[in-house]
C-alpha cells in the first residue's frame, strides 16, 4: 500500500464503505470512532487542513475522524508525508510551556497532533489539535514509525 516515492497519492475513498461516514455535519470538538469490523492492518493518519479534519485508516478502511486546529499564518502547519517520530502520554512543550496531552511528533522541530480545546477562533503553533477523547483513542491506534499525511490547505491530493 504504502511505496517510498516523492509524491504521495491519496487513494480514492469510496465514503459508503467507510465506518465513519455519517451525513451529519461535524462541528468543533466533534469526533467520530468506529473500529467495528476492521481488521488488523497497517495505520495511516490523513490530515486534510482545507477541510480541518483528520482520519485514521487501518487496513484500508477508515476507523475515527475529527475536526481540528492548525497553525496561524505565523506558524503554519506543515504539508507533506511524515514518520511518527515519538509518542508521549503526557508531554509539555519546552518552546512554549504548554502541556500537549497524547503527543505524536511528526517534526524535529516540534510539530505534534496531540489533544487541544477544539474551538472556533482557536490555533495552534503548528500543531495539529484534536479533541482529547479523539486524541486517546489515536494515541492507542497508532505506532512510532505509522505515516501522516498532511494535505496543504491548496486542496491538492499530492504531495
Amino acid at each position: 500500500f504504502f511505496k517510498q516515492k516523492t509524491a504521495y497519492e491519496i487513494p480514492k475513498r469510496d465514503w459508503s464503505s467507510d465506518v465513519c461516514s455519517s451525513d451529519l455535519p461535524m462541528h468543533y470538538g466533534d469526533y467520530v470512532w468506529n473500529e467495528d469490523g476492521v481488521g488488523p492492518g497497517e495505520v495511516w493518519v490523513q490530515v486534510d487542513l482545507a477541510r480541518q479534519i483528520i482520519s485514521v485508516f487501518r487496513d484500508r478502511q477508515e476507523i475515527g475522524s475529527a475536526v481540528i486546529l492548525y497553525g496561524t499564518d505565523g506558524k503554519p502547519t506543515p504539508s507533506g508525508v511524515f514518520p511518527i517520530m515519538e509518542k508521549a502520554r503526557d508531554h509539555r512543550s519546552s518552546l512554549y510551556d504548554a502541556e500537549m496531552p497524547f503527543m505524536l511528533r511528526l517534526t524535529g522541530d516540534g510539530v505534534a497532533i496531540h489533544a487541544s480545546s477544539v474551538r472556533r477562533g482557536a490555533a495552534t503553533h503548528g500543531c495539529v489539535g484534536v479533541p482529547p477523547a479523539f486524541a486517546e483513542r489515536l494515541f492507542g491506534a497508532v505506532a512510532t514509525g505509522d505515516t501522516v499525511v498532511i494535505l496543504p490547505i491548496t486542496g491538492s491530493t499530492s504531495i
